[in-house]
């Protein structure tokens, strides 16, 4: 085994390929962890800091347990089923439920942001605050979606399963050292919020896209909410400059 290991490594292609590999599973780690932000945020401050380490933790043992059954990853994208011509794979289906509950969760999340008067319709937030079980739950599912996604990307981009962990590891690693201070950051921003409930809303839909075959490209997606966050720093300064 670690011969095998240093054998792969002795290959300048594969330290390329991990610190690619590494770049994009962090990248793809920060949907997961605005998700946890948002959701995290809305305990009791007591129970913050437990339910993103589990979270986390979660996403790491999901994605570590899916590298262990890479054969059935890559089997979940066959089609399965067609639908008025459009096939679909089992991941297509994780992906666009997964996308829906983005959508939903996203969305009623706004929906109290903009009213928060208490009401009974399909976005009820006459509960503002969540479960420490709910919000574990949530997060969960989330992960898991995710976690399937970044694995079948991994898959794409080296055929190497110790490259993989690693990148998983040092993915989850700085996932761990980032929670607390985006978390602390959105809280205290409540414009942030809004435009991190807005970056759900559009992964969501993404994931919505993928799932029914129309590929959006990963770049556009980013480099959009890489501006929006850019644009709203530029405002917070303006904000704390005519305050100041």
């Amino acid at each position: 085994m670690i011969d095998s290991i240093v054998t792969i490594f002795a290959d300048p292609a594969a330290w390329v390929a991990l610190a690619t590999l590494i770049a994009m599973e962090v990248v793809l780690g920060i949907d997961n962890l605005i998700f946890i932000a948002i959701l995290t945020n809305k305990l009791p401050e007591s129970q913050r800091e437990r339910a993103r380490r589990i979270g986390i933790g979660a996403a790491l043992i999901l994605r570590l347990l899916l590298l262990g059954t890479i054969a059935t990853i890559i089997k979940l994208t066959a089609p399965v089923v067609t639908i008025l011509g459009q096939p679909f794979s089992w991941r297509d289906i994780i992906l666009i439920a997964g996308g829906l509950f983005l959508v939903w969760k996203a969305t009623k999340e706004i929906h109290h942001k903009v009213d928060p008067t208490p009401n009974h319709d399909v976005f009820d937030t006459a509960q503002p605050t969540l479960g420490f079980t709910a919000a574990i739950g949530q997060i969960l599912l989330l992960d898991l979606v995710f976690s399937i996604d970044s694995i079948i990307t991994a898959v794409g981009m080296t055929p190497h399963v110790p490259i993989m962990v690693i990148a998983v590891l040092v993915t989850v690693a700085v996932m761990l050292v980032a929670a607390t201070p985006l978390a602390n950051f959105v809280n205290s921003n409540p414009t942030i919020v809004m435009l991190a409930l807005a970056f759900l809303l559009m992964i969501g839909t993404v994931l919505i896209a993928e799932g029914f075959g129309a590929h959006v490209p990963k770049g556009y997606v980013y480099a959009a909410m890489a501006f929006s966050a850019f644009v709203e720093l530029l405002n917070m300064m303006a904000r704390k400059r005519a305050g100041s």
